[in-house]
């Protein structure tokens, strides 16, 4: 595939230059912000669901990249984590906050918007950390989030976590992350057109799928939205 550039305008950082240089969403980026179609789909939600940001108490569950770096910018207070192995939720390893989100260290109501690109299918207990979200966002509060999709009606467990010992369901898959490196990841699970379902499950009042109006360079993700 020849490089692509095209001229958009960016959710995250306005007039810019779009490129890719691959069939993969990850080989396009925002030449501007970096953002790829994820980051990008993500934020664009954000701007159509989520009124007076200046507002409003953000915590995104990553410390780096396009998503926390617009937050900041934007929200009255922007909060952000990684998971970290061996710190104890709320604890920090050089400067950088851990939290689990199945078990979040924050008091309920502490947030006004919660956000995240790419978490919840590594999560072992994806329903205790929505029902954690919950909990920790004020009412009226919206949570935001992107992980992979198939075209499958429901769910598909890959893999279960029982007392610390993985029990793989279906052969096992992995993906990188800026921390582990490539393939260090376990994915729990496969999702399906029943995420709303699932959300709602934990407490939203409202959750559903939602999809950008144009693609980026042929990409875009849905964005779970949901409000308590």
């Amino acid at each position: 595939m020849r490089p692509a550039v095209r001229g958009f305008r960016c959710p995250a950082c306005g007039p810019s230059l779009l490129l890719g240089w691959g069939a993969d969403e990850m080989h396009v980026r925002c030449l501007r912000c970096r953002g790829t179609p994820v980051h990008l789909s993500l934020l664009a939600a954000i701007r159509a669901h989520v009124p007076a940001l200046a507002t409003r108490r953000a915590y995104e569950l990553s410390t780096v990249g396009p998503v926390p770096r617009w937050l900041r910018a934007r929200c009255r207070t922007t909060t952000t984590s990684e998971y970290l192995d061996g710190v104890e939720p709320g604890g920090s390893r050089d400067g950088i906050r851990c939290e689990d989100v199945q078990a979040l260290s924050f008091a309920e109501a502490s947030f006004d918007l919660c956000t995240s690109t790419e978490v919840f299918e590594h999560v072992p207990d994806d329903a205790a950390g929505f029902r954690e979200l919950h909990r920790v966002l004020a009412p009226g509060g919206w949570l935001l989030f992107t992980v992979p999709m198939n075209d499958a009606p429901a769910t598909v467990e890959r893999a279960r976590n029982e007392g610390g010992q993985v029990e793989h369901l279906l052969p096992p898959a992995y993906h990188g992350d800026r921390l582990r490196g490539p393939g260090a990841v376990l994915v729990y699970r496969d999702y399906g057109a029943d995420l709303p379902a699932r959300v709602r499950a934990a407490g939203f009042a409202h959750a559903a799928l939602w999809s950008p109006p144009r693609p980026f360079l042929g990409h875009a993700r849905q964005v779970l939205v949901a409000q308590r």
